[in-house]
């Protein structure tokens, strides 16, 4: 999935180097002494036609930015897997800590109440 967005954003701007291209050639004909009108307008259609469809690419490739930085589910993502997951260890990790902690306290706690030589006395 990541691959193929982008490709497609190689191909947007491949496509805005294209539309950049036909303004050119557009503004090129229209500098000439004797401009070709029928140039210009074949110029500058394919220029707003292609700028059209990049508008449609980028704003979809925005919506899906959106999607995936406000955690909403979209397909292919697994940020929201991922983070319940550390979350989840992250705990799992203090857990065991605060129980080797408690196991640490109850050693030492049944080693002062049992002394080597508090046993010997007690028949």
């Amino acid at each position: 999935m990541p691959i193929e967005r982008l490709q497609a954003l190689d191909n947007v701007e491949k496509e805005i180097a294209s539309c950049i291209q036909s303004a050119g050639q557009a503004l090129t004909e229209l500098s000439k002494d004797k401009a070709s009108m029928k140039q210009v307008e074949s110029h500058t259609s394919q220029f707003l036609k292609t700028l059209n469809h990049v508008e449609g690419e980028l704003s979809k490739h925005i919506n899906y930015l959106t999607q995936v930085s406000t955690g909403q589910p979209h397909e292919g993502s697994a940020y929201g897997s991922v983070k319940m997951y550390k979350t989840a260890r992250h705990r799992l990790e203090h857990t065991r800590s605060r129980l080797q902690d408690l196991e640490n306290l109850k050693n030492r706690a049944l080693a002062s109440t049992i002394r080597p030589g508090s046993a010997q006395n007690n028949p």
